[in-house]
């Protein structure tokens, strides 16, 4: 099937799962607002989601989203190197026309990736995972007490979102240009949706960890329920 053996259908499996990762944290952005203005309605999201069937359902599919985007980013990188050979080497200049983002996606990658590990252990790790067991797991309140009453993990965060602002900036315009959307008009267009995109969502995340940091490791209180 060209999807998975051309390196054209690679690209196009790796934008489709880009773009529908980027919709995850999007709705996991606003998730996290919820944590800020009303504990128990973060506590109420928690518990919806839990371990039942469709949440398990959407972990999977999230689960295979980010194995299959990050393994098929090493597979077009080693072919793209393949390809250039010892041309690589030629030139030390970065084109004005190439992003920075663009010839660092793999290294921006391995530190969302290096990052994500954190994020699951504080979280789904102490949360959905004991109730697959048959455990008791930790309430939602407890995990962001837990995590964010140490302020190494605030920089942390933060050191993340950057990353992945500069992932997600390249990645979603490129996604769209894999996809067939590639004249400049469309692109200049998309290029910016995905700047503010990315930009929002980043932001909504980086809020919500800094007033959570202040609530549980300073004691300052911030907004809404946590004020």
């Amino acid at each position: 099937m060209w999807l998975f053996k051309s390196s054209v259908g690679r690209k196009v499996v790796m934008s489709v799962t880009g773009l529908f990762l980027i919709l995850f944290l999007t709705f996991h952005a606003l998730m996290n607002a919820v944590a800020v203005f009303s504990l128990d309605a973060y506590e109420a999201v928690c518990e919806f989601l839990g371990a039942n069937w469709y949440a398990l359902v959407g972990t999977a599919v999230l689960a295979a989203g980010f194995a299959i985007h990050i393994i098929y980013a090493f597979i077009l990188t080693l072919q793209n190197r393949s390809a250039r050979g010892n041309d690589r080497y030629a030139v030390t200049a970065r084109p004005k026309s190439v992003e920075w983002a663009s010839q660092n996606m793999l290294v921006l990658g391995i530190i969302v990736l290096c990052f994500l590990v954190l994020h699951l252990f504080q979280f789904w790790a102490k949360m959905q995972l004991p109730e697959i067991m048959g455990d008791e797991p930790e309430s939602g309140y407890a995990a962001l007490e837990a995590a964010f009453s140490q302020p190494w993990v605030c920089v942390v965060y933060l050191i993340w979102f950057v990353a992945l602002w500069f992932h997600i900036t390249h990645g979603f315009w490129s996604a769209f240009q894999s996809i067939g959307v590639n004249n400049d008009k469309w692109i200049g267009r998309i290029k910016c949706i995905g700047w503010w995109w990315a930009t929002i969502v980043m932001l909504i995340f980086a809020i919500v960890v800094i007033a959570l940091t202040c609530k549980f490791a300073f004691g300052v209180e911030c907004i809404g329920e946590l004020c």
